[in-house]
């Protein structure tokens, strides 16, 4: 009779379970890279078709005034957290602010307490070392590449969107295919494998990211496209038109990607019950030079063209209501919340900058409370800006949008009125002192709340046991741009400072090096063109590197070169805590010629 018992209590456990599992939906997020409002030709696009986006975006909720980042790094933070970006850290591409505060728990910490698996595929974005990296912010499963693109600095050495290497759960693979590709078939198997345990899959895509790689077969429909429709390329030199044809392609190919999805949740009999979210991460870097969808500019602007993104948002067994346009101002930060309400999936965090939208979408209200945004976001060293004389990858609250109902002020000063000016032509600051007020008053509040965390510098850990050894690139060298492997390539003359948190204390390697460990190079050596599937990487240019010097905290080491002529290695007693590190190559004179761009570091046992 117990055994009976104890039987019929586990069949009730685990029927529950089962019971509770039905009911939470799966979740799948697709983000796009560099994609704007118009690239679709459900928004109006003149040169290309995405059918199977147009068909998703026809049975979706359409979020019609949905904002992001216009940068990439601030939209993947914002996304993962529900948290500004001036407070969780992650503000801009490169130039150590990508790193995305620990402490604050991910979109994948959220389901996966939940009972969800977990698994991302493409871009993170967020932080290439320990404790940033996908596998170490919730993610199970986690298939990417480091930085910001394929053929980062921190990527593998000539990756080139074909047949790459990658990291898969912290180890580097090879795999066949295109990455788009890739990253759609891996993460379609995954979730064939994950048998009724709910999922969460997070498919952010490098695409349509230059360089505008993609296979041939997608450039012709987009060439027949323009000479279709002349006018809206006649401006165009050659070059940019052969950029523009390759960026469409990429689109093009991303839209087979998503009629892949949707077949294969049809054919897996996971339709109804999963949830799917399509956006972009930030404004488009070609619109305004063919089609803009009414808006004024692009990527790393203020502008409503650099931010106002689509985003559609499917659940068909979720009691949603008809597809339809939700018209209320939203925002990236919104999803964390709203798709943990959509699931029933209790938050990890409850101070969130982003709401939910789950009471619009079940029709339970109209609209949202009156509220405003800020976009912010830290820009690259090397942009010219109009709201600072100082480094501009320096926060600033003047490098703000404020946004409130179809108001836009920007950068403290200039004033426009979306509803009557899309475009936006004509600053009305002047004419609006009001609205002027309660804008800028709202800024200042926004600011004073997060500057104090705005300005703390985020800390790669090094000699944890979860990454030892570790590769440091200059892409976390704090305020300072070296973030693609052309810079490399080229020799930029820059160097940095790395803010480091010394896990354990003991002996420490540090290995200097200007090209990275596959590339076999010597430290004063050139490297050559190459001929890569889609085109071409430039030579490489030698440096007059003839010593190195290191600083690690307080302590200043220097060393010649190893016997084969590729690195320059110290060894060095650290105490665990908080540290620095600086590096340089300098000529056979002494002087400086650049920071290390590649430290490969080790604590030894």
């Amino acid at each position: 009779m117990k055994l009976v018992s104890t039987v019929l209590v586990v069949f009730l456990s685990l029927l529950t379970q089962a019971t509770s599992a039905e009911k939470r939906p799966n979740v799948i997020v697709v983000m796009t890279d560099d994609q704007g409002y118009g690239e679709f030709s459900c928004h109006g696009n003149p040169l290309i078709q995405t059918p199977h986006i147009d068909r998703f975006a026809a049975e979706s909720l359409r979020l019609t005034d949905f904002h992001v980042s216009p940068m990439c790094t601030p939209t993947r933070g914002q996304l993962m957290t529900g948290v500004d970006a001036f407070r969780n850290a992650a503000i801009n591409v490169s130039s150590g602010r990508t790193l995305l505060r620990p402490e604050i728990p991910t979109m994948a910490d959220t389901f996966r307490a939940a009972g969800y698996r977990t698994g991302m595929f493409g871009k993170w974005h967020l932080g290439d070392n320990y404790p940033f990296r996908p596998e170490d912010r919730g993610f199970e499963e986690a298939l990417w590449f480091p930085s910001s693109h394929i053929n980062s600095v921190p990527d593998f050495w000539n990756n080139d969107y074909f047949n790459d290497t990658y990291i898969r759960n912290g180890q580097r693979r090879k795999y066949d295919g295109y990455c788009t590709d890739l990253f759609f078939d891996e993460a379609i198997e995954w979730i064939r494998k994950g048998g009724d345990q709910p999922f969460f899959a997070y498919i952010p895509l490098n695409a349509a990211h230059w360089p505008w790689f993609v296979p041939d077969k997608y450039r012709e429909p987009i060439r027949q496209a323009m000479r279709d429709n002349p006018d809206v390329v006649k401006h165009l030199k050659p070059g940019k038109k052969d950029s523009l044809v390759s960026f469409l392609a990429m689109g093009a190919n991303i839209d087979d990607n998503m009629g892949k999805l949707n077949e294969a949740l049809n054919t897996s009999g996971l339709m109804d019950e999963t949830i799917v979210v399509f956006l972009t991460d930030n404004g488009s870097t070609m619109g305004p030079d063919y089609f803009n969808a009414g808006m004024r500019g692009k990527k790393t602007t203020l502008w409503e063209g650099g931010h106002r993104v689509p985003c559609f948002i499917r659940w068909p067994g979720g009691n949603l209501g008809s597809p339809r346009d939700i018209r209320e101002l939203a925002h990236v930060q919104d999803l964390l919340p709203t798709l943990a309400d959509l699931a029933e999936v209790p938050l990890l965090r409850k101070e969130l900058d982003g709401v939910s939208l789950g009471s619009l979408f079940r029709g339970e209200r109209e609209t949202l409370d009156d509220r405003m945004l800020v976009i912010n976001y830290s820009r690259m060293p090397t942009f010219r800006v109009t709201y600072t004389k100082g480094n501009p990858a320096i926060p600033q609250m003047n490098g703000a949008a404020v946004m409130w109902k179809g108001w836009r002020f920007l950068e403290n000063r200039m004033l426009f009125n979306i509803a009557d000016d899309p475009h936006q032509d004509t600053n009305v600051a002047d004419q609006h002192p009001e609205v002027v007020a309660q804008m800028r008053q709202h800024l200042e509040q926004w600011w004073d709340g997060v500057r104090d965390d705005v300005f703390e510098p985020q800390r790669v850990i090094i000699g944890d046991d979860r990454e030892n050894p570790m590769m440091l690139t200059a892409c976390e060298w704090l305020d300072v741009f070296v973030d693609q492997q052309r810079q490399i390539r080229r020799g930029d003359l820059k160097n940095g400072v790395w803010h480091l948190n010394v896990a354990q204390s003991g002996t420490y390697t540090f290995e200097l090096r200007r090209w990275p460990r596959e590339s076999k190079t010597k430290l004063a050596a050139p490297v050559p063109a190459i001929k890569v599937t889609d085109g071409e990487y430039p030579a490489g240019k030698a440096l007059p590197i003839a010593r190195g010097k290191l600083k690690i905290g307080d302590r200043e080491l220097s060393a010649e070169p190893e016997a084969n002529g590729q690195s320059i290695r110290f060894t060095a007693n650290l105490t665990q805590g908080d540290t620095t590190l600086q590096t340089w190559f300098l000529d056979e004179n002494g002087r400086e010629v650049c920071g290390a761009y590649y430290v490969y570091v080790k604590r030894l046992e």
